[in-house]
């Protein structure tokens, strides 16, 4: 399997990970008689089929390096692009918010260059699928290409199609937007998921996160919310622990809401407006 976290370890086919002084590393996939050349030494693929995950290993010229399997979250950071990507902070938080999880069907709009429907894949496991839709033919090749490489192509159907033309599916369990005009789509989103299920929108301005809330409360969400991740790192060192120079911090707001079934009788007006589905602006 290309990407075998569960595996203790390294096979041909495998996609590891070499990691050497100053935290420089490498991630890559096994091959016989194949060879890793660095600016510390070469290393020969044969040397690591075989070895247990852990272990340090060292090029030709003696430069030392750790072997290991990499995390999801090396293998999104070092993704193949021709857009912006997720980072892992928004992304870890998106899976949890929205419950997805294994044998789910779960829709995507905006493929990017696939950094999410890798993430949704992995979570949905052997029997969920990933419904992934993207208009541009070249940022579609792109992550089919990245989804192939870590062995999770399987688990994802690519459609290459605009939104507004519809969707296939019906009562899917989640919805993740990543598009530029993302409050032109509720529509298609409230008629693509189950009653009650998870809509997520990955928004990068104040101005077009005002203009989702209005959609999302015209086709009859609720549940909204608004969030932002910022990541802060420190520095792992007993003696001198802080904060890390540098934080990851706005990279996009997350918009979360369901679809929820309303009632028109003046005794839900209360709760309506508790959950944000409807506004005392709104009579």
């Amino acid at each position: 399997m290309p990407w075998n976290p569960s595996s203790s370890r390294a096979s041909a086919g495998d996609v590891v990970q070499l990691v050497g002084l100053r935290h420089k590393h490498f991630i890559f996939t096994l091959a016989p008689d194949g060879e890793l050349q660095t600016h510390r030494g070469v290393i020969q693929h044969n040397d690591l089929i075989g070895l247990s995950y852990g272990v340090q290993v060292f090029s030709h010229i003696g430069a030392p390096f750790f072997l290991l399997q990499p995390s999801l979250a090396d293998l999104l950071n070092e993704l193949p692009r021709n857009t912006q990507i997720l980072y892992p902070k928004d992304i870890g938080f998106i899976l949890v918010t929205m419950s997805v999880g294994p044998g789910q069907r779960v829709i995507e709009a905006g493929t990017g260059s696939g950094s999410m429907t890798i993430a949704l894949a992995h979570a949905v496991g052997a029997e969920g699928r990933v419904l992934s839709y993207e208009q541009r033919q070249d940022f579609q090749n792109l992550a089919r290409k990245n989804l192939t490489r870590v062995g999770l192509d399987a688990r994802v159907d690519f459609k290459l199609r605009d939104i507004a033309e519809g969707l296939d599916e019906t009562d899917a369990d989640a919805f993740f937007l990543d598009v530029p005009n993302p409050y032109d789509y509720i529509e298609q989103a409230r008629a693509a998921l189950k009653p009650g299920g998870y809509f997520c929108a990955l928004i990068p301005t104040v101005n077009q996160v005002q203009k989702v809330l209005l959609a999302l409360r015209l086709q009859r969400f609720a549940f909204i919310e608004v969030a932002e991740m910022l990541l802060r790192y420190y520095k792992p060192e007993p003696t001198r622990f802080r904060p890390t120079d540098r934080m990851v911090a706005h990279t996009g707001f997350l918009v979360f809401a369901r679809r929820i079934e309303q009632s028109v009788e003046p005794r839900s007006r209360e709760l309506l407006e508790e959950i944000g589905a409807v506004s005392a602006l709104d009579e």
